[in-house]
């Protein structure tokens, strides 16, 4: 258990009232996030717990931020996603991204590595737990390299497990059928292009969805296609998937293997692919940990926890059947 002590001087109550936000709450979120106890009076900070000096470092951080601006929850929970990290100057490693978003870099070692694989791969698979930016990431590296002209067209796919890859029930045009299943992909599009932007593209064709179950038979070149929720497709659709990909093409496979919905019986396409491919040249297997979470604090602890969970039932189920 550690113990520091912190104060601000000279004392500026409009800028402490900023940092510690409406009833405390963003002292409440710093103390969720690190595991810590803080208590304050006036000036003065007591913080006790394991990572007190983070929880120090976060403080002072939000202090200088506070200066100029009002802090929202945002601006507290993703400053303690690089404190975290102890990510102190990720401008300077995250490559440059060309979107509406003039703010957007990686908040993580492994995210500003991972826009690098996908930069510099043809073929790059993100595997992680929800929340680690992999599939925001990948669209945003779309929209990218669709400013620079490196590619003409984006290609959003995912597969509808829930509805059995068998669409033509669900009313509407192709478009309504997968909405729900892409929705996560266009709120993306929508944030790092503006909806107007992304509305025109997708009248022209430049952006385009494509259910898994439709992408048979086709050749897809100079576009950036992203796989999304890849752990959802057999062994058969991932190669059907990566033996689409033309000439000037990128792709960009997502997925989290803890989160699988086949049928019990069924082996994901996802966990296998890397068994088979993981050797091939200007392909590339980038994998996130809980750490590099970017949402609500309680998300990294949740992953920590079944990941736990899945360990202790994987150690007795091997120790019953030893015994």
């Amino acid at each position: 258990m550690q113990t520091e002590q912190l104060s601000f001087n000279p004392i500026d109550n409009e800028r402490l009232a900023r940092l510690c936000g409406p009833l405390d709450e963003n002292l409440k979120q710093i103390e969720t996030g690190l595991d810590v106890v803080i208590q304050r009076r006036g000036e003065g900070f007591r913080i006790r717990g394991s990572r007190a000096a983070d929880a120090a470092t976060a403080l002072t951080r939000f202090y200088l931020q506070a200066e100029k601006q009002e802090l929202s929850i945002d601006d507290i929970q993703l400053g303690l996603v690089e404190v975290r990290q102890h990510a102190a100057t990720p401008e300077e490693e995250a490559p440059v991204l060309a979107t509406r978003r003039g703010d957007l870099r990686g908040r993580t070692p492994r995210q500003n590595s991972y826009i690098k694989a996908i930069q510099q791969h043809d073929i790059t698979f993100g595997i992680g737990p929800a929340g680690t930016g992999k599939t925001y990431l990948a669209v945003a590296c779309a929209v990218d390299a669709m400013e620079r002209d490196a590619i003409k067209r984006i290609v959003l796919v995912r597969p509808a497990v829930e509805a059995g890859e068998k669409l033509g029930f669900l009313p509407g045009d192709l478009a309504q059928k997968v909405d729900p299943y892409l929705r996560p992909l266009y709120d993306a599009l929508y944030d790092l292009m503006g909806f107007d932007k992304v509305t025109r593209l997708f009248e022209k064709n430049l952006i385009e969805i494509a259910p898994l179950a439709y992408m048979r038979g086709r050749t897809l070149n100079s576009a950036f296609i992203i796989l999304d929720e890849a752990q959802n497709t057999t062994p058969e659709q991932m190669k059907m998937f990566l033996t689409r990909i033309g000439f000037g093409s990128k792709a960009v496979i997502t997925g989290d293997i803890t989160q699988i919905d086949l049928a019990r019986h069924q082996k994901s396409g996802l966990v296998e692919v890397e068994r088979i491919l993981s050797h091939v040249r200007g392909i590339h297997f980038h994998h996130f940990q809980s750490d590099d979470v970017v949402r609500h604090p309680l998300v990294q602890k949740i992953v920590d926890a079944y990941d736990a969970h899945q360990l202790k039932e994987l150690t007795q189920s091997k120790s019953d059947e030893k015994s």
